[in-house]
C-alpha cells in the first residue's frame, strides 16, 4: 500500500465531509462560522478521522457509515487545537504555519469558535450513522467519545499539563499526562472505529490498547519535534515546551533517551496492529507513521 496516496485521498474524502457538515460562512453568525471553517481547514493531518476509518475496514465494517463519526472527533480535536493556543494556556501565535485563531480573529471569537465546534461535534455523533439500525451505536459512540475528551481524559491531561508546568521531573506524571491529553482522544478514534463496525467489546478492548500505544507513541514524538524541528516544518513554534518548563519526554529522560522510548513504543503499537488485522495492514502503516513524522 502506497501510505501518501491512501492518506492523500482520505484526507480529500474527509475535508469533503467537513465542508458538508460545517455551516456556511455565509449564514448567521457569519463571522463565527467563518473563525469555525479557519481552524478546521487549516491544514493537519486529519489523523484522528483517517484512524476511525481505518481502524472500522479493520474491523470489517462499513467504511462510510463511520464518515461522519470520523468527522465529529476532527472537530473535538481542533477545538482543543483553538483553546490550547489561547493565551490562558500555551499563547501560541502560530498553527499550522499560520496566524492561530485569536490573533487572526480574536480572543472572544476563538472560545466561542471552539465551543461551537464541540457542540456541533456531539450533534454529528447524535445523528450519524442515520437510522434507527443505528441508534444504539450512535449513543455508545457519543459517550465513548465524551469520556475520551471530557474531565477523565484530554481536558483533564490538560489541566495535568498546567500544573506540571516548573514541576521536578516525574516520568509517571508525564505518561499520565500524555495518556489523556493526547493519547485519550486517539484511543477513543481506534475504539470507535470498531464499535462502528459492531466488533465484540473484548476484541474492541485491543483495538482501544492499539490506540492508547499510538497516542502515547504520538506525544513521544510531538516532544521530540519541539526540541528537534523547525517553524518552516511544524508550522507552529518550536522551543515552547523547554521554555515554558513543561513536563516532556526529553525533558525527563533526555533526547536520546525520548528517541529510544519512541522506537519502542512505536513497536508495541505495530505488532498490537499486527494481531488487529494482519501483516501490511493501515493500522501498522499509521504507527510507523506517527514515529518518524517529522511535523
Amino acid at each position: 500500500m502506497d501510505l501518501a496516496a491512501y492518506l492523500t485521498a482520505e484526507v480529500a474524502t474527509i475535508d469533503a465531509a467537513l465542508h458538508r457538515l460545517l455551516p456556511p460562512a455565509e449564514n448567521w453568525p457569519g463571522r463565527l462560522h467563518e473563525a469555525m471553517r479557519y481552524a478546521v481547514f487549516g491544514g493537519g493531518k486529519r489523523l484522528r478521522p483517517v484512524l476511525v476509518r481505518a481502524a472500522c475496514r479493520a474491523g470489517g465494517g462499513d467504511v462510510e457509515a463511520a464518515l461522519e463519526p470520523a468527522c465529529a472527533v476532527e472537530l473535538i480535536h481542533t477545538y482543543s487545537l483553538i483553546h490550547d493556543d489561547l493565551p490562558a494556556l500555551d499563547d501560541d501565535a502560530l498553527r499550522r504555519g499560520r496566524a492561530t485563531v485569536h490573533v487572526a480573529y480574536d480572543e472572544a471569537l476563538a472560545i466561542l469558535a471552539g465551543d461551537a465546534l464541540l457542540t456541533l461535534a456531539f450533534q454529528v455523533l447524535a445523528t450519524y450513522p442515520e437510522g434507527e439500525a443505528w441508534a444504539v451505536r450512535r449513543a455508545a459512540a457519543a459517550a465513548l467519545v465524551a469520556e475520551a475528551a471530557g474531565s477523565l481524559g484530554m481536558v483533564g491531561g490538560q489541566v495535568e499539563d498546567l500544573e506540571a508546568t516548573g514541576a521536578p521531573p516525574d516520568g509517571a506524571r508525564l505518561e499520565r499526562m500524555h495518556r489523556a491529553k493526547t493519547g485519550a482522544l486517539l484511543a477513543a478514534s481506534v475504539e470507535l472505529g470498531a464499535l462502528l463496525a459492531g466488533v465484540a467489546p473484548q476484541r474492541r478492548a485491543a483495538f482501544r490498547r492499539f490506540g492508547q500505544h499510538l497516542g502515547l507513541c504520538f506525544q513521544i514524538a510531538d516532544d521530540i519535534l519541539d526540541v528537534t524541528g523547525t517553524a518552516a516544518r511544524l508550522g507552529k513554534s518550536p522551543g515552547k515546551d523547554a521554555a515554558a518548563g513543561k513536563l516532556t519526554y526529553p525533558a525527563v529522560y533526555g533526547l536520546p533517551a525520548a528517541r529510544r522510548e519512541l522506537q519502542r513504543v512505536a513497536a508495541q503499537a505495530v505488532a498490537m496492529a499486527v494481531e488487529l488485522e494482519g501483516e501490511g495492514g493501515t493500522l501498522g502503516r499509521l504507527a510507523e507513521f506517527a514515529a518518524r513524522r517529522d511535523h
